[in-house]
């Protein structure tokens, strides 16, 4: 199975997540991804979803 890493930017650059998982396929992974975010309520923070294949699979400014 691919391996995702999610990581999420506050503000100042700092980082307030970083954290892998693993599913699927790359759509699995966004999906994933995103239910993370809005568990945490970082959906409006700097953040991306990267494949352990160097793609990018989320992001948001």
């Amino acid at each position: 199975m691919p391996k995702y890493t999610l990581t999420v930017y506050d503000k100042d650059g700092s980082k307030l997540l970083e954290e892998s998982f693993e599913a699927a396929n790359d759509e699995e992974g966004k999906a994933l991804g995103t239910k993370r975010l809005k568990q945490e309520n970082y959906e409006n923070y700097t953040n991306r979803l990267t494949s352990d294949h160097g793609e990018l699979i989320l992001f948001h400014r």
